[in-house]
């Protein structure tokens, strides 16, 4: 692909994404227009065996972006990574299309596995602000990982995860719109959890008191 086919897509990808671009020009100053581009050349690169010299455009992307994408790590088409500081995918981490990463997230192993080490992302995810994802398992498609979230273990399609470690709070058979990737207002599952004692514990007392009514008649 080409710098200015690239560009018109990165373009497109942050103005449906980031409400704060104005002019088409902007896209060249985001960190992960740059991260991106880069890691595509060194991708390239690394398929054909310049491991050196990938990982050399890898690491001075990194350097200047604050964003770092292992040259071996598989991205698919319509990546967002919005403004990116603290962003790590790791070597093995496949990632489909339409993702959306915010600052700080982490596509990491748990440093016990071999081979396939770090997540699969698939389609239209989303991980939300400081999220770490740790592990050889995927996150089903149109999911939305809130932030601060550390996820362990596999997402099924269509999920919405929070907390440490993470829980699925929700999950259906219905699409999440692209204009619904909000990272901070998700379902609270220690709110839940309380809410749910609330009603049982007024349940309770109700029968307490129908009982007690029972008991003097």
């Amino acid at each position: 692909m080409g710098f200015i086919q690239y560009y018109k897509e990165q373009v497109e990808v942050i103005k449906d994404r980031d409400p704060a671009i104005k002019t088409n020009l902007e896209a060249l100053l985001y960190p992960s227009f740059w991260a991106i581009y880069k890691y595509r050349k060194a991708h390239k690169l690394y398929e054909k065996g310049h491991v050196f010299r990938a990982r050399m455009i890898s690491q001075r992307a990194a350097r200047k972006t604050g964003i770092e994408i292992h040259p071996a790590a598989q991205i698919g088409k319509g990546l967002f990574i919005d403004h990116g500081h603290g962003v790590v995918i790791g070597e093995t981490t496949i990632i489909g299309d339409n993702v959306t990463l915010y600052q700080g997230v982490t596509l990491g192993g748990s440093g016990k596995e071999k081979g396939k080490r770090h997540p699969t992302l698939q389609d239209n995810v989303m991980v939300g602000a400081g999220a770490k994802v740790l592990g050889s398992f995927t996150i089903g498609e149109n999911s939305k990982i809130g932030a601060g979230s550390v996820v362990l273990e596999e997402v099924p399609p269509n999920s919405v995860v929070v907390g440490v470690p993470g829980e699925i709070v929700k999950q259906d058979n219905v699409r999440m719109p692209r204009l619904d990737l909000d990272q901070v207002n998700m379902p609270n599952p220690v709110q839940l959890e309380i809410k749910q004692l609330k009603k049982e514990n007024l349940e309770l007392k109700e029968i307490m008191m129908k009982l007690a009514n029972h008991i003097k008649e």
